[in-house]
């Protein structure tokens, strides 16, 4: 038997199929771009990303074995975005990403009937418009039609579920980032509803990320080339999956995913105090392992790299598509060994924690005429980790304690760029043998739900091997902390000028 884990991300969508023990047995990949219809709007054509997931699927699974078949598939994906669909599984507009403006008139309203202490009380996270709330909010004042017509909106774990075949379930992590999830009672909270004017029953129902949800239909299976009966685990939000996929399930372990998103998600128990983590813009959600709390430290570190390779490299990177390779690794290679001349501030779009600033903008410093495209790229890497570390260096009062980094996802195949990470952070990183941790920990989730493994800690055990280990280089660490002070000083010199 083997084991589908799908991972749905804001750029790009994974299929891959693993047997028990862990080896990869086939993989495929699919790119899409973010739409961007008005100034400020951000969304993802549902149709398209949905058409581009089944051909992920369809690829892996003709690439199965006819005497090893799929027993179990699970989704891992990106958060807070929900899809508009129909009870009869017709997809019915786009899908808003957290970064879309659209929304943020309502956070004044909301924080006048909400208390910061009061909302992450019950749900964890402090007030932004990056949540689904205001999202939905949005869409029932200004598409009121597409509001009524549709009979549920689910995030893209559930959506790929429902389009499967299974009932509309969300797992408990990619609930908490609707913003009115009660993560004390792991159910929707009808006071937080209320405050918002919304309704639960366009919600789907909650479970831990490995119910079963249901089996993928004949219909289905048979155009995707799938066997029948394969059972669907519902999954999570795929900071959490990406996590499984790392070994990471106990407290003073860190994954540290490079993707779209570069994310730090430390595992803890219990609930801290509100007051401590809202300071620190820190949030508290389910991991998909029950009994477990993640908190996420991020930027939108994959896209900004992204952004860089198609406005410096545009032409080399078509160039290297047509050939089926990466520009990726030769761009890499033209970083300078040493620490850039260039400081970046990494405002691009919305930042993360511990502010999440919607009105700034990227700024370049630190310029001349022998500036290099390397010099450039190597400074945009480092403020991606200086951004990181000021949220690391805010942890120890709330308890929460990283003893070790478990590092996978697209930038994790670059050894340059991991031993850049060890060396700002001062502190050690382990790449698994597989770096597709999030389809890797779908499969997992996959194999716990259909009962393959007895829990998430004999399916880790089994299915994850090790790879390469890099120590921090402490006399780099020095150095960089000189450039990590310059970037300190550029938000507060800037501030006033970038939100003018």
């Amino acid at each position: 038997m083997s084991l589908l884990g799908i991972d749905v991300g804001t750029t790009g969508c994974k299929a891959a199929l693993f047997a028990p023990d862990g080896r990869m047995l086939a993989t495929a990949y699919r790119e899409y771009d973010i739409q961007h219809p008005e100034p400020g709007w951000a969304e993802l054509d549902s149709v398209y990303v949905w058409a581009a997931v089944q051909e992920t699927i369809r690829q892996v699974a003709g690439q199965a074995e006819a005497g090893d078949p799929i027993e179990a598939l699970s989704i891992s994906s990106l958060a807070e975005s929900v899809v508009p669909v129909s009870a009869d599984r017709r997809i019915l507009g786009p899908s808003l990403l957290n970064f879309d403006c659209r929304g943020e008139e309502y956070v004044p309203g909301l924080s006048q009937r909400l208390t910061p202490e009061q909302l992450y009380q019950i749900n964890g996270n402090t007030l932004g418009n990056h949540f689904t709330l205001t999202k939905l909010m949005w869409i029932r004042d200004h598409q009121p039609r597409l509001y009524e017509q549709a009979a549920y909106f689910l995030h893209w774990t559930s959506f790929v579920a429902f389009m499967l075949g299974a009932e509309p379930t969300v797992d408990y992590s990619m609930a908490n980032r609707t913003l009115f999830f009660d993560i004390n009672r792991e159910a929707w909270s009808q006071e937080l509803l209320a405050v918002a004017g919304l309704e639960a029953d366009k919600l789907a129902r909650p479970a831990p990320s490995h119910a079963v949800v249901g089996t993928v239909s004949p219909y289905v299976a048979a155009e995707l080339g799938l066997p029948p009966g394969v059972q669907i685990a519902i999954g999570a939000h795929d900071q959490c999956a990406n996590a499984i996929g790392c070994g990471v399930l106990n407290p003073g372990q860190a994954s540290y995913g490079m993707g779209t998103y570069h994310c730090i998600a430390p595992v803890f128990t219990g609930r801290r105090a509100p007051a401590i983590m809202i300071e620190r813009g820190i949030n508290t959600e389910h991991h998909a392992m029950p009994g477990r709390f993640m908190a996420f430290i991020y930027n939108q570190g994959g896209a900004l790299v992204k952004w860089f390779r198609n406005t410096f490299a545009a032409a080399e990177h078509q160039q290297a598509l047509q050939n089926s390779q990466s520009i990726y690794p030769a761009l890499l290679d033209e970083m300078p060994p040493d620490p850039s001349s260039v400081v970046v501030l990494p405002h691009f779009m919305t930042t993360g924690p511990p502010e999440f600033i919607a009105n700034s903008s990227g700024v370049i410093t630190g310029l001349r005429l022998e500036t290099t495209r390397g010099d450039i790229l190597k400074g945009i890497i480092e403020s991606i980790a200086y951004s990181l570390k000021e949220n690391i260096d805010n942890l120890p009062p709330t308890g929460i304690a990283i003893e070790e980094y478990r590092v996978a996802g697209g930038g994790s195949r670059s050894d340059t760029w991991i031993q850049i990470c060890a060396d700002i952070l001062g502190q050690r990183f382990i790449r698994p043998e597989v770096t597709e941790a999030s389809a890797l920990g779908a499969a997992i989730i996959a194999g716990v739900g259909c009962g393959m493994f007895a829990s998430f800690e004999e399916g880790v055990a089994t299915m994850i091997r090790l790879g390469r280990t890099f120590e921090p280089d402490m006399r780099m660490h020095a150095r960089y902390a000189q450039n990590y002070a310059r970037y300190r000083q550029l938000w507060p010199l800037l501030r006033e000028y970038l939100t003018g």
